[in-house]
């Protein structure tokens, strides 16, 4: 490469979405950062090839340069691992198959990047909703995704929008779990080791993907499951080699955290919303328990429509 110019790879894991082509026409409409050249990896999580024609047909209509990767097993680690492997930069964004990037995206994950030295930056994921979601949810914003700080830090992260130094040491030959990979919160693990390994996790407020959400999604049970998911992921993670006490503890914490929502749920009955959200959030803590006691994850990956499964991280 001539000058000082630099590489990113752009990351997209699909399983059987035509919703794919959105995102790559995103990609090709959205400004370039400057001084640095442009790759896209889309791997392909199906039994079959089945995105390949229209990978092949868009490359040549939007005059990207993709390289395509049949990665299956319906498992979406091996996906991610695929687009990883397939990399040749030091520097990786990942966007799902059924996102949208904005003008700025890229740009801004990269300004970020280089004003923070972070290891990871993240942006924000908007959600928009169709008339057929109900009121509290479209109300609410339940599906959008931001990330979530802890005493001021950001210590876990997604994979839906977020760009990676992938030479940094915390980074450099790390892989998702393919124990995760149809469970979901794969991502969750991953981003959650790079920060004990000396990992930084940055936020890039302007960096916007969107995503519609489907009517599968737009329903009560569909977060209710997605909620119960993350709360096994984090009772796994940080059960993991706590001693007996400690699990203990900690069951007794989110026990009680998990009572304390519900009571409010009850309290807030009259708004939807907050209901709602407290009932959510109650049913997170008891997938925390489930998880601290060794209860096995949900599948959520690998399913007969890409709708049912869960996406993003947490």
């Amino acid at each position: 490469m001539a000058g000082n110019t630099r590489s990113i790879d752009i990351c997209v894991c699909t399983f059987r979405r035509p919703e794919l082509a959105d995102t790559l026409r995103s990609i090709a409409a959205m400004d370039r950062p400057a001084r640095f050249e442009i790759g896209v990896v889309v791997a392909d999580n199906d039994d079959q090839p089945s995105a390949q024609p229209l990978v092949k047909a868009l490359a040549q209509e939007l005059k990207l340069p993709i390289r395509y990767r049949h990665a299956p097993a319906r498992n979406i680690s091996i996906a991610r691992n695929a687009c990883l492997d397939a990399s040749v930069s030091d520097l990786v964004a990942f966007i799902d198959d059924d996102e949208t990037a904005s003008v700025r995206w890229l740009a801004e994950l990269v300004a970020t990047a280089e004003a923070s030295g972070a290891t990871a930056v993240l942006g924000p994921v908007r959600a928009r909703y169709g008339s057929e979601a109900p009121a509290w949810m479209r109300k609410g914003d339940f599906h959008s995704t931001l990330p979530v700080w802890v005493r001021g830090e950001i210590r876990t992260g997604y994979t839906c929008n977020v760009l990676l130094r992938t030479s940094e040491a915390s980074l450099r030959g790390r892989r998702f779990s393919l124990a995760r990979g149809q469970t979901g919160g794969e991502d969750t693990e991953f981003f959650d080791t790079m920060v004990r390994d000396g990992g930084r996790i940055a936020f890039a407020p302007d960096a916007l993907v969107e995503e519609v959400v489907p009517h599968a999604r737009a329903a009560f049970d569909w977060l209710r499951r997605r909620r119960f998911r993350f709360g096994q992921t984090h009772g796994h993670l940080i059960g993991h080699g706590a001693s007996g006490i400690r699990r203990v503890a900690q069951v007794g914490l989110a026990s009680a955290k998990a009572a304390y929502c519900f009571a409010m749920a009850a309290l807030t009955a009259i708004s939807p919303v907050r209901r709602n959200r407290s009932v959510l959030r109650g049913i997170m803590h008891v997938g925390v328990v489930s998880g601290l006691v060794g209860v096995r994850e949900i599948r959520q990956y690998g399913l007969s429509s890409p709708q049912q499964g869960g996406k993003h991280a947490a």
